[in-house]
């Protein structure tokens, strides 16, 4: 019979399984497999996953504390629906920090950086002309969230891409509109542009700009959908 495994290994594991779960949820949670208040069934995760129930429920407080899901006493474990205002918090608190980035990135950039965020946009162009809106959305991420990594503030990147998770769970933006991927990309191009110059303040600006007229779009896209919805509901009172 082999012997048991020596408690330190056996948490190791049990830590490392649990990783595993808590990033495969996560997973599912952004790319939209659960809608935003929908109820996560502990018992049916770990039937999928093929792991026991344990390492499930773990990673339901880790992404509690994430702020991906909201756990109710009594009632279950659901994925939080970001409301509106929320959202435009999030917005302004990373419009703040773009601002930071952009100048950090004016004055620090190295060649080999600046080749990097260049072919991330190049790519973002290729996926554009190809009306691949799923790969234009994930290079979206990456480029931002690489430009924010390359300010080398481990803190701030961290905070970053919390919001960043929050923020894709309130799904108000099509992002399938190829006239909005046209305009993000002609942003990047911009904001690329400024930080190649060197010019701190431009790049501060065009990525502050940048993240403030995504906002105004989410406003005038909620306005825009609860016109429609006023507009149904007078048609069917009629």
């Amino acid at each position: 019979m082999a012997d048991a495994l020596h408690p330190t290994i056996a948490m190791l594991q049990s830590s490392s399984l649990t990783t595993v779960v808590q990033q495969e949820i996560e997973r599912a949670i952004l790319a939209g497999d659960f809608a935003p208040g929908s109820k996560l069934s502990e018992a049916a995760l770990a039937e999928k996953l093929g792991v026991s129930r344990g390492p499930v429920r773990e990673a339901f407080r880790m992404l509690d504390e994430a702020g991906l899901v909201r756990t109710e006493k009594n009632r279950g474990v659901f994925v939080r629906a970001i409301p509106l205002g929320e959202a435009l918090e999030i917005f302004d608190l990373r419009a703040a920090m773009d601002d930071w980035v952009g100048k950090r990135l004016a004055a620090s950039i190295t060649p080999d950086q600046l080749k990097e965020i260049r072919a991330l946009v190049s790519a973002m162009e290729k996926a554009v002309k190809a009306q691949d809106a799923r790969q234009y959305h994930r290079l979206n991420l990456a480029f931002h969230d690489r430009m924010v990594e390359m300010a080398g503030n481990s803190k701030l990147t961290e905070t970053y891409r919390r919001l960043i998770k929050e923020l894709s769970l309130f799904r108000r933006q099509n992002l399938a509109d190829m006239g909005l991927m046209r305009t993000f990309l002609s942003e990047h191009k911009s904001i690329v542009k400024a930080i190649a110059s060197g010019d701190a303040q431009a790049a501060g600006q065009a990525m502050l700009e940048h993240v403030l007229r995504s906002k105004q779009r989410t406003i005038d896209n909620d306005v825009h959908q609860s016109d429609l919805g006023a507009s149904v509901t007078t048609s069917t009172d009629r």
